[in-house]
């Protein structure tokens, strides 16, 4: 064996200074890693040739590495392939090579197998068979490497590697919450992460549709305009990852809180009024997250649809724009949102409305991705929309899971623009862990459950008090604006019901209705505060904040909202005493408002004792 160890190290050390400063001078990602893999060959070329292995053993790149992408501080994944038992003295050369990978600086990941060894592995695991999907030969016996990749290949089933893959993403993530909008996300492992974009290769390569976006749009799978799409988010998030990895030193894949004000500053961004450098970062990786998250959804489902043999699924007219292909909505023309506008709005209360649809097809699926700059303000103005957009709030079923559906898409943001504005904007502070447009969501699924029997139990006080509010469906409204103003600067709750009113005024609420709605989002925090940090056995607490709400409408309005609020921040902020101070001043406020005055200590148990018994007639409960 002739190896320079010293000198290898040295050289691998120049190799990432020399890579670092041309990507700060470049900013290309692209060329980056596959820099780094070309300048990690030579270095493995030479360390194993330096150790005269037979001429019958090979060495090859698998995982990213063999595909040709490396960042600054990903493993390196070899595989070591032998054609049978090897000597003693070769074995105890790969024990030294090991050694030596580490010696050098270099992080390895490797195996040792034979052909056969290497298939029983992969018929096993998914992710060692996907590994070695990617296997390209670095140097040894050619020979032997083509036969390992005809028999690997051989023995690959699309369809079955497909189906793998469907599920290890479902459960991958399962293990993030099944969200792109965490805190911390991981830009490679999280939805809407680097890996979403690794599994549409790796099925597509399978299926034989190609190894590039292009490739991709070439076959049918990807529109051009998504192919595009794709590649600006594959490239941020690349671009995000080599500067994480620069900035620490090492691998770590986590948009840590410690890590996001550096990394928003390598980025460029600086904090001002209305938002700090780290929330302008972060939002711009939400907003990333979330287009390859649907991308990742409509391409996964397009390269299903070309594995699967075609079932012959009788479309069932729904009416004249839509069908029902099995338990999916279906448009009936891939030009029908280009041609009649209204109708996009029309899919979702089609879903809200039928009890037999499952989902969306497709096609469906991506024409309304495709819709978001169709939502113009001529659309926004034309009555019938906003009749139509009214009744997604009104519907007796279906509210949250299609204005989720909606956001998820881009329409939301598109029909309510400010709306769109605040879409993956993180709020830094002790209590929120959504971003403002997923907090927004969770109050509407709060409000929501409040009026569904199945959750009375859970909710009773808020069950009962929503039975009596006339027009429940105004706190979604309310719900939509009470932080839609976030991010801008000033008063929040002041800027947002401005937008209240207008779109109270433009979708022709009733002026005691949006007297409601505006009066919500501007006094959507006072109760909360109140509770908390006031005396609430102070008679002038109770009496200042009586003359703030006016009459029990407005009361228990407020209640609602301020409640479903709360538990919209993070399911770990609502807790039994926060419930109590709530319930004690709606009582005293109650109290007040009904009878003309601040409650004594025996008046607020009387009215206590009064909802407990109206609680047990609204269970049907006795109270014996």
């Amino acid at each position: 064996m002739n190896c320079d160890v010293a000198a290898l190290r040295a050289e691998v050390k120049a190799n990432q200074q020399q890579l670092q400063q041309q990507y700060e001078l470049t900013h290309d990602a692209r060329a980056l890693l596959r820099d780094r893999c070309a300048q990690v060959d030579v270095i493995l070329e030479k360390l194993w040739r330096s150790f005269n292995f037979p001429v019958s053993m090979t060495l090859a790149a698998v995982g990213g590495y063999g595909r040709g992408e490396l960042f600054p501080a990903s493993d390196i994944d070899l595989l070591i392939l032998l054609p049978q038992e090897v000597s003693k003295t070769t074995q105890e050369k790969l024990e030294q090579l090991v050694g030596h990978f580490w010696d050098i600086g270099l992080e390895i990941g490797h195996s040792v197998r034979t052909v056969q060894e290497c298939l029983d592995e992969a018929a096993r695991d998914i992710t060692v068979q996907t590994a070695l999907l990617e296997a390209r030969l670095l140097t040894g016996n050619a020979k032997l490497f083509a036969t390992f990749q005809k028999r690997l290949h051989g023995n690959l089933d699309p369809l079955v590697f497909y189906e793998a893959k469907r599920l290890e993403q479902q459960e991958r993530y399962l293990r993030f919450n099944e969200t792109p909008y965490s805190l911390e996300p991981n830009c490679k492992e999280s939805p809407g992460g680097l890996r979403d974009m690794q599994v549409i290769f790796w099925m597509a390569k399978a299926a034989g549709l190609g190894s590039s976006w292009a490739e991709l749009q070439q076959n049918g799978v990807i529109s051009e305009e998504g192919m595009r799409l794709t590649e600006a988010c594959e490239d941020y998030l690349r671009h995000l990852r080599i500067r994480l990895h620069f900035m620490l030193g090492r691998r770590d894949d986590r948009l840590l809180f410690d890590y996001q004000n550096n990394l928003a500053e390598k980025f460029g961004f600086v904090t001002n009024e209305a938002k700090r450098a780290s929330e302008q970062l972060m939002q711009v990786y939400y907003r990333h997250a979330k287009s390859v998250t649907v991308l990742n959804t409509l391409i996964v489902q397009n390269i299903g649809a070309a594995l699967t043999p075609e079932i012959d699924l009788v479309p069932q007219p729904l009416d004249d724009n839509f069908q029902m292909v099995g338990s999916l909505l279906d448009i009936r023309d891939d030009k029908l949102f280009e041609r009649t506008p209204a109708a996009i709005l029309d899919c979702f209360l089609a879903m809200q409305e039928s009890h037999e649809l499952s989902g969306m097809t497709t096609r469906t699926l991506r024409a309304l991705w495709r819709s978001r700059d169709l939502i113009t303000p001529e659309f926004r103005a034309d009555p019938d929309n906003r009749a139509n957009f009214l009744k997604l709030l009104t519907s007796e079923r279906g509210i949250v899971h299609e204005f989720r559906r909606m956001n998820q898409l881009d329409i939301l943001g598109s029909y309510l623009p400010n709306f769109g504005r605040i879409v993956g904007q993180m709020q830094h502070d002790l209590f929120h862990v959504y971003t403002v447009d997923q907090h927004i969501l969770q109050v509407m699924r709060n409000i929501r459950r409040f009026t569904m029997s199945e959750f009375a139990h859970e909710y009773p006080m808020c069950s009962r008090i929503v039975s009596e509010l006339e027009r429940p469906w105004l706190l979604y409204v309310a719900a939509l604006f009470h932080d839609i103003a976030k991010g801008r600067g000033g008063d929040h709750s002041e800027l947002g019901t401005v937008d209240a009113r207008e779109f109270c005024v433009d979708h022709g609420l009733s002026e005691e209705d949006t007297e409601l709605v505006v009066w919500l989002v501007r006094n959507h925090l006072v109760m909360s505060q109140v509770a908390q940090k006031e005396d609430l056995t102070d008679p002038e607490v109770i009496a200042r904040f009586g003359q703030v709400v006016g009459d029990m409408r407005h009361l228990q309005a407020l209640y609602l909202l301020t409640h479903a609020d709360i538990r919209g921040t993070s399911p770990k902020v609502w807790n039994h005493w926060k419930g109590k101070l709530l319930a004690d001043l709606y009582y005293q406020a109650q109290h007040h408002i009904t009878q003309g005055k601040t409650p004594e200590a025996h008046g607020v148990i009387a009215d206590r004792q009064a909802e407990a018994m109206r609680l047990l007639r609204f269970f049907a409960l006795s109270d014996t």
